[in-house]
């Protein structure tokens, strides 16, 4: 029996609004407490105003580190909502936000306790340092927090690849895990009541449950129910492999189409370092699909990997699969190697014939040409392929298509793109011209859905 069309979207979208709440009211709560002790009235003197903001600084960048910390612990509620680029971007924010306010706890407490003096604060600082308990810690685990934040900046993430930054970003939860003592044994703010010892202690146990359990737990006994391992590699086109992927009880994995692992095989040195490949075919229940463009080592060394390999999967992620549909219509958008999780819900989504059409950008040769045919023939999926080098810069059509704006291209081929939903798929500058056409068509935002993995 089916769910009713738009149910999990609808559920979704209410955990979002749980979410953001949580996290507020959270914030909110640490800063009555603030207030309650004093905070305000303290800002009247420049010795105490230093310390008081220090206290409220500190205060919001350990809420926001925790957040951050659960975010990106693969809750499957959480992940499911938002979708795991989302949770990514947020991430980023809370990261960031986060560090910026725990540099200003560092300076305003260490200055206000200098009794407001600059050249009394390196003192004072190697004093807390050494003197207060936990704090050496808290220096070990601000180092590795400054690690993992330069490194996600984005003109160093462009000279690093993504295996190199993937390892130094986990650098994070030491310095997260190091910075708890600091907190715990020594912060005002973290056990002046019953209450408020409650609610850190929760929070953080909560924090690492997350990890422990979806990090590390789930993973390793999904992996060891299931014992994935490679059946087949098959050449698509220059410089791009479909794997084949075999297992135990692949019916109970609980993938859909469109959505993603984290892979890591055990052919080869630096497998410890996942790479996340979305499935290029619906899961059957007997096996999965990935295919890859060479796009970095660990994609180019897929070429060569062997039948009978073991595989690690993390997964499955990803919102952009059939629990985001809210209409009857759908419509289907890539560019290159962007077209394989939209091959495998072209496949998966359920629709009559003539409801579902996939528009497919390709410079030399188009992916899966023999399946989507096979599709048009079995499934109704009306097709539209646009072949070669874009007309313009900013056009994401090709040079066969006359010479009209991308709207009207587009409202001439699918007039109703503003009534369906819409699965987009491809390189990010190409995505963010087909948005904005989607956009100007009239398509609600919550109707376009789409994936990135850029990091």
């Amino acid at each position: 029996m089916h769910e009713p069309l738009g149910q999990r979207a609808r559920t979704d979208g209410a955990v979002r609004l749980g979410a953001l709440a949580v996290l507020w009211l959270s914030l909110l709560l640490v800063t009555y407490w603030w207030v309650a002790g004093g905070g305000i009235q303290e800002l009247r003197g420049w010795a105490t105003g230093l310390t008081s903001l220090g206290r409220l600084t500190g205060l919001g960048a350990a809420v926001l580190l925790l957040a951050q910390v659960v975010l990106m612990a693969r809750v499957p509620l959480l992940e499911a909502a938002f979708g795991q680029d989302r949770l990514a971007r947020i991430h980023r924010i809370t990261g960031f936000t986060s560090f910026n306010l725990m540099l200003a706890h560092l300076v305003a407490i260490t200055w206000g306790y200098a009794e407001g003096s600059l050249g009394k604060t390196p003192a004072e600082l190697w004093g807390l340092t050494i003197n207060y308990p936990g704090m050496l810690l808290a220096v070990g685990g601000t180092v590795a927090l400054c690690l993992s934040v330069l490194t996600s900046i984005r003109a160093a993430r462009r000279r690093l690849r993504y295996e190199s930054w993937h390892l130094l970003h986990l650098y994070a939860y030491l310095g997260v895990s190091l910075a708890i003592p600091h907190q715990l044994w020594t912060g005002q703010e973290f056990l002046g009541s019953t209450g408020r010892t409650v609610f850190w202690w929760t929070a953080w146990a909560v924090a690492a449950a997350t990890v422990l359990g979806y990090r590390i737990g789930v993973p390793v006994w999904r992996n060891a129910r299931h014992r994935l391992r490679v059946t087949a590699v098959v050449r698509e086109s220059d410089g791009v492999v479909s794997v084949y992927v075999g297992g135990h009880h692949l019916d109970r994995l609980r993938a859909e189409a469109g959505q993603f692992f984290s892979w890591r095989f055990l052919d080869r040195p630096g497998w410890t370092r996942a790479n996340p490949y979305s499935l290029s075919a619906a899961p059957d229940g007997r096996g999965l699909r990935i295919t890859v463009q060479d796009a970095g080592d660990g994609s180019a060394a897929l070429r060569s990997v062997r039948p009978g390999t073991r595989v690690l999967v993390e997964g499955p992620y990803g919102r952009m699969s059939p629990r985001a549909r809210t209409r009857r219509k759908i419509a289907l958008i890539s560019a290159g190697v962007g077209v394989t999780p939209l091959r495998a819900l072209a496949e998966g989504l359920d629709y009559a014939p003539g409801d579902a059409v996939l528009v497919q950008r390709y410079t030399d040769q188009p992916l899966f040409h023999e399946e989507f045919q096979k599709l048009w023939h079995q499934r109704g999926l009306s097709l539209l392929t646009l072949p070669g080098a874009r007309r313009r810069p900013d056009s994401w059509f090709g040079a066969g298509v006359p010479e009209y704006d991308d709207l009207t291209a587009l409202l001439h081929w699918i007039p109703d793109i503003a009534e369906r939903d819409v699965y987009l798929c491809g390189p990010e500058p190409w995505t963010e011209l087909v948005r904005a056409t989607l956009t100007a068509a009239g398509l609600p935002a919550e109707r376009l859905h789409l994936e990135t993995f850029k990091w």
